[in-house]
């Protein structure tokens, strides 16, 4: 039976300047990824100082300094229009790739904080 299923992987920042890069492998049984989000504990470092490359089962879909703010949702947007529609990704090999880079703004001073990658996906709980 196929249901969603959001899924979340996190990057800690903790140095100012610095690219922080993780590949993250996702369940066997997602079928499908039809939306993302990128959020932060500290939202402001997020939106002033962030940028990243995303791709998922080698495919790149934000190339690199793609900024955070474009992907980030605010309070007032309905929570079910939040996530970048992708369409129906297939997840191939479950290989998620997330390259932040924090960049210097002086619009927020640098504190260590945590950048997460939400995903919308579809799962198959029969696989």
């Amino acid at each position: 039976m196929i249901k969603p299923v959001k899924k979340r992987f996190d990057l800690t920042v903790k140095e100012p300047g610095r690219t922080v890069s993780q590949t993250f492998e996702m369940d066997k049984t997602i079928v499908s990824v039809k939306g993302l989000l990128v959020t932060s504990d500290m939202d402001d470092m997020l939106y002033y100082r962030g940028s990243q490359r995303i791709e998922i089962n080698k495919m790149e879909l934000f190339p690199e300094n793609y900024e955070s703010k474009l992907l980030m949702s605010g309070i007032n947007v309905a929570p079910g229009s939040r996530y970048y529609n992708l369409g129906n990704i297939n997840p191939g090999n479950g290989q998620v790739r997330l390259e932040y880079t924090d960049n210097e703004n002086p619009k927020a001073e640098f504190k260590p904080y945590r950048v997460s990658l939400y995903l919308d996906c579809e799962m198959d709980d029969a696989l």
